[in-house]
This record gives structure tokens, sequence and C-alpha cells, in this order.
């Protein structure tokens, strides 16, 4: 029986970094938007390039396996050329793969990572058998019979599962953490209400959280205003409409402002661990992934797990790909005591 159990997308991700290209930033009255460009038309150098294997599920369970968890992974692939690359890749990474699913009638997701010379990322994604999963694919004897079950962003068809998979896991008495991707959220917050009852840890990015809720976060004012020491209203709005249990944890992360966590008494702040950003691909999924962790090692410790979440990701950020920079329990813990003043805050 496996500890974990995660459920998620498989891709081979190609990097591409271009100097050459520029990014470009478009306002209005109401908002601010930027886009990558390159001149069209044009034949440029790569000036950095990579491929690796990656995707919600697979990030997810080889933090989980990293950090020391007997940890199985559910996605689904092809039988093509790169399938073969996503398994080879799994060969001495400690991850059941037995509840995988694998049919020649799906092709195996793909992804173009464009990374910028500021570090973020653009992402042209083909999602093969990741928008594919049916209900009827999954295995669910081995989510009744695990303690944990997290779901990545799951997208396409997969998203009609998401609802009966979390119930199921409630109703057998698996703790269930839910990181929602866009593709579930645009169904509406009634719908994810469903999702968010069954959920013991709720993570979203801050655009998700406003588009689940529909409650626009406004630009900073003297009123309005992002701090350490005072949190936005409109977030403490969004983290308390995202709430719908007394038994849930809500989080949510804002980029380079740091992660915040709601329990329904405190609102918990944790900034970003500092560091050099080379990519910021995995970064949500180590925080996600490796918060839910922690709450299980430090016994629901709230503030740790955002400091253990915040480390992780910041080691991830730090290198190419999505999993190169995992860290152990360990290794996070001998960089909380390098850097003791880096911790967290109660700010509500």
């Amino acid at each position: 029986m496996s500890n974990i159990v995660t459920i998620g997308s498989a891709t081979i991700d190609v990097f591409v970094r271009c100097d050459d290209a520029n990014i470009v930033s478009v306002q209005s009255t109401d908002k601010k938007s930027e886009f990558m460009s390159y001149k069209y038309g044009s034949k440029l150098e790569i000036t950095d390039f990579d491929t690796n294997v990656g995707g919600g599920g697979v990030n997810t369970a080889v933090n989980f396996a990293n950090l020391g968890f007997d940890t199985s992974a559910i996605f689904k692939l092809g039988e093509d050329i790169y399938s073969k690359g996503v398994l080879k890749y799994f060969e001495n990474k400690r991850v059941n793969l037995s509840h995988i699913i694998q049919t020649p009638k799906t092709t195996t997701g793909f992804s173009i990572i464009l990374v910028s010379f500021e570090g973020d990322r653009t992402v042209l994604a083909h999602r093969g058998g990741n928008g594919e999963i049916k209900k009827d694919d999954i295995d669910f004897d081995a989510i009744k019979n695990t303690k944990f079950l997290y779901v990545a962003p799951l997208n396409g068809k997969s998203t009609k599962i998401l609802e009966p998979l979390v119930d199921f896991a409630h109703n057998n008495g698996v703790k269930v953490c839910v990181n929602a991707g866009t593709s579930s959220i645009k169904k509406g917050f009634e719908y994810m209400k469903k999702i968010l009852e069954d959920a013991d840890v709720v993570v979203m990015n801050k655009e998700e959280a406003q588009m689940c809720t529909k409650i626009e976060i406004r630009p900073d004012t003297s009123e309005h205003k992002f701090s350490e020491e005072k949190i936005h209203p409109d977030l403490v709005d969004i983290l308390k409409k995202l709430k719908v249990k007394d038994y849930q944890v809500v989080v949510v992360t804002d980029g380079g402002n740091g992660a915040y966590a709601y329990n329904g008494k405190n609102i918990f702040y944790c900034p970003v661990y500092p560091g050099k950003v080379v990519s910021t691909l995995g970064a949500g999924d180590a925080f996600a992934s490796t918060f839910c962790a922690s709450m299980n090692r430090t016994n629901m410790d709230i503030g740790k797990s955002l400091v253990y979440g915040s480390i992780n990701s910041g080691s991830v950020v730090s290198k190419f790909s999505a999993t190169e920079g995992l860290l152990t329990f360990e290794q996070i813990e001998e960089r909380m005591r390098e850097l003791p003043d880096y911790n967290y805050k109660i700010i509500d």
C-alpha cells in the first residue's frame, strides 16, 4: 500500500531559452499584460536548450518520493517514443507506476517551454493522454487503500473525473489535497464548491483563486495594499470564500510576493525564499506537494509547512527543469538552519 497516490499529467518538456526574446507590456486603464515576443519571420539562435520529463502528476510524485513517502502515480501515456522517455525517467525515482494508463489510442503529452531572460516562461502544450483520463481508467482500490490523495491540475476531458475522484477518496477516509487547474475552475464556483468540500488542503495561485471566487483583487492603494504586516482585504475575502468546510486549509500563492494560508482562525504568510531564478516551471507543483507532505511531517503546523514548501520551491526555480532542484526534508531543514531569520508570520 502506498502512503500517497498522485494523479495528474505527464509530459516530455523541451526547454528553450533565447535571449533575443522580448518582453512586451501592454497596459489599459484596468489591466496590464505582458507578452514574450520574437521578431516575425526571423531565425534566432537558441541560448540554452534542455529536455526533461514533467507535468503535475510527474513532478509531484517525484517530490513525494524524494521526501521519503511510498508513492504511486496515476497518469495516461500513449505507446509512442515519448512514452518510452517518461518511463525511463522513472527507473531510479522510487515511484510505483503499476496504476498508470498506457494505450495506443492516444499520444503522450508534449510541451515546449519558452524561458525568458527573467526566468519566467511561456508553455506551448500538447495535452495528449493528459486530457483523456476516464473514470474507468482509475484503479479506485489503490486510492481506497492509500492514506493521502494528491490531485494535480487536470485538463480537457480529464476534469470529468475530479468530482467522483475526490468524493470517493473523502468517503473512504483518505486525506485529499487538490491543486485545482483553470480547466476545472472555469466550470464555476458552484461546481468547484463540490470539490472543495471533499478536500482537506486546497492550493491555488492568486489568478486561479480570483477566477474561482469571482473576487478581483483591486490595485494597491493606501487602503488596499499587500505587505508582510497587513493582508489585502480582497485576498482575505478570497481565502474565506474558498474555505467551505471547518477541516480545510486553504493556500493561495502569489508568485514573487509569497504564499498565504488560512485555517478559519488565522492567516499565515510566508515570503519567497531568496535566491536566483532560472526557470519558474514546476515551482507551483513543488510548493503545493511539499506543503501537503510537510503538514504530515509537522503534525499540521501550517506556518512551518509554508516555509518547507517555499524553500523547496525556491530550490526548484534555481534549476532549469521542474524536478532537478528538489530537496529532501533533511536538506530543507539544513537551509532553515542556515537562514534562521527566514520564517512565516501570522498577519490577520
